[in-house]
């Protein structure tokens, strides 16, 4: 009797040659569909398991929130951003003793800013100065007549242009001579940061329209030629001049604090902003701001003519006449 093996062989070998090469051929295909179709189960599997473990390893710990929805943006500005940066510089008022105690009223009424002072010209290119900011005045006056917070504004713009033009070119030539200033530059950038500062606040106030705004930007950078040319001929001049204009500066905020008084103008309360930059009382109103710039004002009409009246005597240096500290070294600078 045949065993199973056997009987399968002789079956095999009972068929015809065509009937058995067909026959292994698709056993052998049948082999590779296997084999692919194992391999493509494979890799399947093997990405499946991938996926599962990245997820896991993005899942929070145990006992966390998930949080869902877009990763939050990192600031990259504020990253790179130096810690000297981010100490706020705020600007300092011209007047020495304003942070020493809260400004009220009386305080700042009693200061002696001398509100006649008027320095005569003596010399020919004086009494050009004079004439040329009294010129100045007169469309002023007709085109903003009593508007005295617009009028302000277009003071300000101006008044602010002086310090800095001057600052930047005695730094230029101090460049250029390698040589000291003589204490003139930190004294001209400080008027500049506190003529901006009038600007501020009467911005928070007065809001002027778009055609006057046009019109105060035009002015000033007309005035900003004019004067960087006169300052770089002449800087005794250019100082007088801003001399003469802060005499009128003071004449007109004097005017200012008229029509308050007679009720022409509201007196509003003061502005946040002047309120710290003056260190004023937390009730102050329109008035006292207007006493405080009032009072710097005058302080930058005597500094100028001041200066002018150095650089005639040829005694520009500020060093020898210098308060100076003893914990401080005496340097020039």
């Amino acid at each position: 009797m045949l065993t199973p093996s056997q009987s399968l062989l002789l079956r095999h070998a009972s068929r015809p040659a065509a009937t058995y090469s067909a026959a292994c051929l698709r056993q052998a295909i049948g082999g590779t569909q296997t084999r692919a179709f194992g391999i493509k189960t494979t890799l399947r599997v093997q990405e499946y398991i991938s996926k599962a473990i990245k997820n896991d390893k993005d899942k929070p710990p145990h006992g966390e929130m998930q949080v869902t929805g877009p990763k939050p943006v990192i600031d990259t500005v504020f990253a790179s951003m130096p810690p000297e940066l981010r100490v706020p510089m705020f600007p300092e008022p011209i007047r020495d003793g304003i942070k020493d105690h809260k400004w009220g009223t009386d305080d700042l009424e009693a200061l002696d800013i001398g509100l006649t002072k008027h320095r005569i010209p003596d010399r020919i290119s004086d009494k050009i100065a004079l004439w040329a900011v009294k010129s100045a005045r007169r469309p002023t006056d007709i085109f903003f007549r009593n508007k005295y917070l617009h009028r302000s504004v277009m003071l300000e713009v101006v008044a602010a242009v002086p310090g800095m033009v001057g600052a930047l070119i005695r730094h230029i030539r101090s460049l250029q001579g390698m040589r000291h200033d003589g204490g003139w530059i930190g004294h001209l950038l400080h008027e500049a940061e506190n003529e901006r500062m009038h600007l501020m606040t009467w911005m928070e106030i007065g809001k002027p329209v778009l055609w006057e705004r046009a019109l105060i930007a035009t002015v000033q950078t007309g005035f900003f030629a004019v004067f960087s040319l006169l300052y770089m001929v002449s800087p005794r001049t250019a100082h007088r001049v801003v001399g003469y204009l802060e005499e009128e500066a003071v004449t007109s905020y004097t005017h200012f604090i008229k029509e308050i008084d007679e009720g022409r103008i509201e007196n509003v309360p003061a502005p946040d902003v002047a309120i710290a930059y003056w260190n004023l009382e937390p009730n102050s109103t329109l008035r006292d701001v207007v006493l405080a710039v009032r009072a710097d004002e005058a302080l930058h009409r005597d500094t100028n003519h001041h200066f002018s009246d150095r650089i005639e005597a040829r005694r520009e240096s500020l060093f020898e006449d210098l308060e100076h500290s003893e914990g401080k070294p005496r340097i020039k600078y």
